[in-house]
């Protein structure tokens, strides 16, 4: 049977027996996640895998029945990825305090504390994927990130907030020293005067 036709079966279940509402569709890989909302405010994912493509996707995973073929974990992701994407956020974050666009701009400054906050996991050797291991981190890790959210929309304040997410990034960026050394003086830059 088609997965197509199981997703409607099983939707149509869900929705009919559990009074659920269908949310969204997430494919990753080989693999579909329907996501609902149950009474309650209870979301529930239900996922649908080839059997060929069936496999953990991490260490803590745990077959409680029938069989899972084996490939090798997804790794996380790298220094280097996170640390590029937080330096396009921080770009982006001042190009738009330029425009005015300041809900744009906070945006993109809360991608930046969020790149920086997973190089920090990595470094603890926590997970660095979906804010996982943020609560994890030491507390004073932590509390140098406090600064780096914007607690208004005024253009100094976002500018404020980027510079402190931009200190905060290169303070936990130990895996890419190379690559802050290259791109520091730039990022620096950004929280200075423009307009």
């Amino acid at each position: 049977m088609p997965v197509v036709e199981v997703l409607t079966d099983w939707t149509r279940t869900l929705v009919d027996g559990l009074d659920a509402v269908q949310l969204f569709d997430l494919p990753s890989g080989p693999t579909i996640y329907r996501v609902f909302l149950l009474p309650g405010c209870l979301q529930f994912d239900l996922s649908f895998t080839p059997a060929s493509e069936f496999a953990p996707l991490g260490p803590k995973f745990r077959l409680l029945f029938g069989s899972a073929v084996e490939k090798p974990y997804a790794p996380p992701p790298s220094a280097e990825a996170l640390f590029g994407y937080a330096v396009h956020h921080a770009l982006r974050a001042r190009f738009c305090i330029e425009r005015g666009r300041y809900w744009q701009a906070e945006y993109w400054i809360s991608g930046v504390r969020d790149y920086a906050l997973s190089l920090a996991c990595r470094r603890h050797d926590l997970p660095a994927t979906h804010g996982r291991g943020f609560d994890d981190l030491p507390a004073e890790v932590l509390e140098a990130f406090d600064e780096a959210l914007a607690v208004t929309l005024e253009r100094e304040e976002l500018l404020r907030a980027l510079g402190r997410a931009i200190t905060g990034l290169l303070r936990e960026s130990h895996e890419v020293r190379e690559l802050v050394a290259k791109t520091a003086p730039q990022l620096r830059e950004l929280t200075g005067p423009l307009e």
